[in-house]
């Protein structure tokens, strides 16, 4: 009976399951970040593409 207790009250998984929700979350955040600045990225990166290829940068 005092192993059944000792299991309930055994708190040591906690922390792990705390980092993998923020773990979750921040992924999250990224991927809403870039989904909402993809338009922005697509066009910078399509500036330095056309500088570096007619190498007209300025």
């Amino acid at each position: 009976m005092e192993m059944i207790k000792q299991f309930f009250n055994d708190e040591s998984g906690a922390t792990m399951v705390e980092y993998a929700i923020m773990v979750a979350l921040l992924a999250i955040a990224v991927a809403a970040i870039v989904v909402t600045l993809q338009g922005a990225i697509t066009t910078a990166f399509n500036k330095v593409a056309n500088c570096v290829a007619n190498n007209i940068c300025s």
